[in-house]
């Protein structure tokens, strides 16, 4: 099976490469138009973090950092390794990375289980930090992806941030969860200042 993997945010162009790892089927949604950008998210510094937790702009400039960490590169994808912050390189490594819960970070299983982590939310309330989980399967199928922002009003696609296998660090247009019967679910943050569930 060919899979599109990377719409790069700077040149929207999308990469054909194979994946691997946290997932192992994609759905990719590229933008009609290069030339028709998504409004951007507002971010605040990430040196400015409330004691209550982190704004939505916050935790994605974290998700960010990743992407040129690696000496400008991504953080590569290892579900066994763990990177220099002491975050696991898989994607709920990374989700717990961004959100700055304790190291190396709980699975995809603990964010989407645990009240203290996450709340479930309705598809339509999603908000800039928000998470859809794919709790289900095995440690090759379930994934999670941060949400930024839709990619226009019909809400029929998403930018995201991943760690995903094959890859690693990434920062693209996704529909998961959005078709019928998705195993992706969609949850809050609850170290998320400021959102309401």
């Amino acid at each position: 099976m060919s899979l599109l993997s990377r719409t790069s945010r700077r040149s929207g162009i999308a990469v054909a490469t194979g994946a691997a790892g946290c997932l192992t089927a994609l759905s990719v949604v590229a933008p009609a138009s290069a030339a028709t950008a998504p409004p951007t998210v507002e971010r605040a510094p990430a040196s400015q973090q409330q004691a209550a937790g982190l704004t939505p702009g916050q935790m994605l400039n974290r998700a960010d950092s990743w992407l040129t960490a690696n000496n400008g590169s991504q953080v590569p994808y290892s579900q066994t390794q763990t990177w220099s912050d002491g975050y696991r390189q898989d994607c709920s490594g990374y989700v717990s990375m961004t959100l700055g819960l304790s190291k190396p970070g709980p699975n995809t299983v603990g964010l989407a289980g645990s009240r203290d982590l996450t709340t479930p939310i309705k598809l339509k309330n999603l908000k800039p930090g928000d998470l859809l989980i794919d709790a289900d399967g095995s440690n090759t199928t379930r994934h999670v992806v941060i949400f930024e922002k839709w990619t226009d009003a019909s809400h029929s696609a998403y930018s995201a941030y991943e760690q995903r296998g094959g890859h690693g660090t990434d920062h693209r247009v996704l529909d998961y969860g959005l078709g019928a019967g998705s195993e992706y679910k969609p949850y809050r943050p609850v170290k998320l200042a400021g959102v309401a569930p």
